[in-house]
Formats: structure tokens, C-alpha cells, sequence
């Protein structure tokens, strides 16, 4: 079962901060382009980084803890998810806040 928990952990951080999409508003799902335009660069440079460290055994990922599904040769499919899930968890905190407030950014169509 503990192949499982950091999938548990992810799908923790994404639902909880998932109401916040759903009670206060933030509107994330509906702005596409910035949700894309959020995640993309995180996913890249943090695949880069993570293959590097890997090539250069400055870290690993424990067999025993993951679920074994591995992406592009070298990185298990919880660390690609955590590099989507944590920056939407983030937006979504930030746009509930920008709600709870009613701030709005210069430039922007709300």
C-alpha cells in the first residue's frame, strides 16, 4: 500500500484545493490559457531538473514508494503529476484569494 502514498498525497493537495474552484469562485478551469501557461514551465524545467539529478545520482525515487509507472525512462509518474498538480493547487489559491477579495489584475477581462 505504501506504492500508493504518494499518489495519496497529490490527490490530497489537488482536492482540497479543489473547493476553492467550486465554493469561492476562483474561476481557474475557465482561463485555460492561464492555467496552461502556469503549469507548461513547471513541467518542463522541473522534468529537466529532475533527469538531471537522476543522471548525475544526486537523487532517487524509492521502487518501494512509487507505483512503478515511469515516464520517458526516469521519472515515475507521481513526480510528473506533483509538477501539474502543485502549481493548480497554487493557482487556485491565489485566484481564491484575488475572489475572496475582489482584486483583479491590470489588463485582465474579468
Amino acid at each position: 500500500m505504501e506504492q500508493f502514498s504518494y499518489l495519496a498525497v497529490l490527490f490530497f493537495i489537488f482536492f482540497t484545493t479543489l473547493f476553492l474552484e467550486l465554493i469561492l469562485k476562483a474561476r481557474v478551469w475557465q482561463k485555460m490559457k492561464r492555467l496552461f501557461l502556469t503549469v507548461l514551465p513547471v513541467l518542463i524545467a522541473m522534468t529537466v531538473w529532475d533527469w538531471y539529478a537522476i543522471k548525475e545520482s544526486h537523487w532517487f525515487f524509492d521502487k518501494d514508494l512509487t507505483t512503478g509507472l515511469i515516464l520517458f525512462g526516469f521519472l515515475p509518474i507521481e513526480e510528473f503529476l506533483f509538477f501539474i498538480f502543485v502549481p493548480i493547487a497554487a493557482l487556485l489559491s491565489f485566484e481564491a484569494v484575488r475572489a475572496i477579495k475582489k482584486q483583479s489584475i491590470p489588463g485582465e477581462n474579468s
